[in-house]
């Protein structure tokens, strides 16, 4: 294939990297399987060579086949121009509505899920700045260090996920967002400075919407019900709650009512103690004047 005479390189696995499927999400497996047997079925239907069709798509015959096959989760773009060639008459592209929420992990979906329908969220952090905050490089260099490390194509699936849940952002109506971060998280400069720096940056972004409230945990606080761990806390419009916290109840998702009192509660108690919104802005504007 050429375009102008000059040779046109066709995506392969390379150029997308954590676009596998997952074997143990069987929903998601189901999904990208049905989708793949119908571009089978139309590209055979339309007489095409998966080398053909892969040229006039820009993807590789290898990329063809692994996406039939359902081992590999189509993009948008693919599934659009698949539906012009083969004249499915919108049908492969609305399926990207299934498919794009394939591309996340089972759990980050479910977490999604719930946030895309709460009216009111309270996070509280102790170790990391929480995942709804963070800037797609941070979000990067915090993954890339696990250990044992994943694969550059799990970590770029896992930030794709991260990022994807702080579309509760873009929300109408906007839903009442409270963050509670500890100091400590909040210095450490993860990713090297500019990184960190961007990070900050985005905390005050986002500390300044009009349903967000972010407060910082001073280190030399007095002792807190959040030492032992990360709690999180969505309520809905329907008046019922859930909630989870590392150091409570097996750090288990709860919806019983006396269990999400004591997670106020704690919760509560933290966001007393924590510097007030105001203080918290003044305190990352601060570490941003220290570089």
């Amino acid at each position: 294939m050429s375009v102008d005479g000059e040779a046109v390189r066709l995506r392969s696995e390379a150029d997308e990297p954590g676009w596998e499927v997952d074997p143990d999400d069987e929903w998601g497996v189901a999904v990208i399987t049905t989708v793949g047997r119908q571009l089978r079925l139309r590209r055979d239907a339309a007489g095409l060579r998966a080398g053909d069709f892969g040229k006039a798509v820009g993807y590789s015959e290898d990329m063809v086949y692994k996406i039939e096959a359902g081992k590999r989760i189509p993009r948008q773009e693919f599934l659009t121009a698949a539906d012009e060639l083969l004249g499915a008459k919108g049908l492969l592209a609305a399926a990207w509505e299934d498919v794009k929420k394939v591309r996340y992990p089972k759990k980050v979906r479910e977490l999604a899920k719930l946030e895309a329908q709460a009216v009111e969220i309270g996070v509280y952090e102790c170790n990391i700045i929480a995942g709804l905050l963070q800037t797609p490089d941070h979000a990067r260099a915090v993954i890339g260090a696990a250990q044992p490390p994943y694969s550059p194509e799990d970590v770029e699936r896992m930030v794709a996920a991260r990022l994807s849940r702080q579309s509760v952002f873009d929300r109408d109506p906007a839903p009442s967002l409270h963050f509670v971060l500890e100091e400590a998280p909040l210095r450490r400069q993860v990713g090297g400075t500019m990184v960190w720096r961007q990070q900050l940056e985005r905390l005050l972004e986002v500390g300044r919407l009009r349903n967000v409230t972010l407060q910082v945990m001073p280190t030399n606080s007095e002792p807190h019900p959040g030492l032992d761990g990360r709690i999180e806390l969505l309520k809905f419009p329907d008046g019922t709650a859930v909630g989870r916290s590392d150091g409570a109840f097996n750090g288990r998702p709860i919806h019983e009512p006396k269990h999400l009192r004591i997670l106020e509660l704690r919760y509560g108690t933290i966001r007393a103690q924590a510097l007030s919104p105001r203080e918290s802005l003044a305190f990352i504007e601060h570490l941003l004047g220290e570089t």
